[in-house]
């Protein structure tokens, strides 16, 4: 395995150093990283609905949104990051607990009874810390994780805009109920001491940047992560709208019709999927809004929508 420790806190680079890892590295690569204060939202989600968008103006918190599908997720100089890169197949992909392992290992090592829990949530008694996503890009699966050890919840609940149901689906009241700093068992390690203790333990012989990587991640970093179009996306507003949750996720479609045939449909939400969304959305269009019609084109929808049936899906357009 090869290994990088990412030094950089810029939150635009570090997505961007991702990506770069995926274009240009083979074999299986493992990556350490923290990011300053962000808001790193999901490949699928609507960014405005996430966010609250006073809150992280005032509070100078950037917004970048990663190449995995799943939920919005806080970090900041409090929150450690890892990613793995691995040339499995994406039958790998949401194989969470492959990839979380190792950090569970460690943990437990340090004597925290740390557990995979749920979708895809790393958890200590019954509370998250953890949460992780993973995508199948340019033939590679990728895998990343966020590990709060001594992160700011104040700022995750006034960033974050969490989905009412997605809190009473858990039996939670809040999200400071539902989340913890690692802190609280680890009282004599700090941030940095516990980011070099999971180098230790996880990648021995890790190495830097060099200045062509520092470069090309850059490039990458202005032209696509840094960039308004990528985090946002071009406001647009749709004639209906309709949002479930469900076990594998909360999915939410927006989409014009004309005629009783549909001209534009996009599809959001948390969810995880091996394939872009994209696809489902195109093959879509075209499609009268007739029950039996949606559900043959959005047979094989659980490629991009992992875990849904067609019947789920043509069900909110009939809402």
């Amino acid at each position: 395995m090869k290994a990088y420790i990412n030094n950089s806190i810029d939150p635009y680079f570090n997505l961007a150093a991702e990506q770069y890892l995926l274009d240009t590295e083979d074999g299986l690569i493992f990556m350490l990283w923290r990011n300053d204060k962000a808001v790193i939202i999901g490949r699928n989600q609507n960014a405005y609905a996430e966010i609250d968008r006073a809150y992280v103006k005032e509070h100078n918190i950037a917004v970048v949104r990663r190449l995995t599908g799943g939920g919005a997720v806080f970090h900041d100089l409090g929150n450690v990051n890892f990613t793995f890169i691995s040339p499995k197949s994406d039958s790998d992909l949401l194989d969470f607990s492959h990839f979380c392992a190792p950090v569970v290992k460690a943990l437990q090592k340090l004597g925290v009874p740390a557990e995979l829990s749920g979708r895809n949530d790393m958890t200590v008694d019954g509370r998250k810390f953890s949460g992780n996503a993973a995508c199948v890009y340019n033939g590679k699966s990728m895998h990343h994780g966020t590990l709060l050890f001594s992160a700011d919840i104040s700022d995750v609940e006034g960033a974050l805009r969490v989905d009412p149901e997605k809190m009473q689906s858990k039996g939670i009241k809040s999200v400071r109920s539902r989340v913890c700093n690692l802190k609280e068992y680890l009282p004599d390690l700090d941030v940095t001491g516990f980011f070099d203790y999971l180098i230790k333990e996880i990648a021995p012989g890790a190495s830097y940047f060099s200045e062509e990587q520092i470069k090309g991640i850059n490039k990458l970093k202005d032209e696509k992560y840094g960039s308004w179009e990528w985090n946002y996306g071009v406001s647009k507003q749709y004639a209906k709208t309709a949002k479930k949750r469900y076990p594998f996720g909360t999915v939410e479609v927006s989409y014009t019709a004309e005629n009783g045939i549909l001209t534009e449909v996009k599809i959001s939400g948390d969810y995880f999927g091996r394939l872009p969304t994209k696809e489902l959305e195109e093959r879509l269009v075209g499609i009268r809004l007739s029950y039996g019609e949606l559900c043959a084109a959005c047979s094989g929808a659980d490629g991009c929508i992992s875990g849904s049936t067609p019947d789920q899906i043509a069900d909110l357009f009939m809402q």
